[in-house]
């Protein structure tokens, strides 16, 4: 589930439904999207770092932020659709100009309510 300060809370599932629950409108797609880049001093500690070889911080804390905006824009997206669930939800990403990011995070808007004959998680 996901939820931003003071909106309702919308489910987001990367499978094609959500357990427990029955898809009784699909809104359609939605997507979230975001480009960014380091400023030069980040770029400028990242390329040092990769001379030494393993993780870039610097970079891996940038795309983690990416996500978590375009997830955040995505359901900001299926809420003003009506929506309340987002199914088959998915990222991909490129890269702008080698020095941009693009992060998309996209799936399929759809109005969900519990449904006790819908297959339920198994805990």
């Amino acid at each position: 589930m996901h939820r931003m300060q003071g909106d309702p809370i919308v489910i987001v599932a990367t499978a094609p439904f959500i357990a427990g629950h029955r898809v009784i409108e699909t809104k359609g797609q939605t997507f979230g999207l975001v480009v960014r880049s380091r400023g030069f001093s980040g770029n400028l500690m990242a390329g040092l770092r990769s001379l030494g070889g393993g993780e870039i911080h610097e970079y891996t804390q940038l795309l983690e932020d990416t996500r978590r905006q375009a997830l955040d824009r995505l359901v900001q997206n299926a809420t003003v659709m009506g929506a309340n669930a987002v199914i088959s939800m998915r990222f991909d990403s490129s890269e702008i100009a080698g020095t941009m990011s693009e992060i998309v995070a996209y799936g399929t808007a759809v109005v969900v309510t519990p449904d006790a004959s819908a297959p339920a998680t198994s805990e």
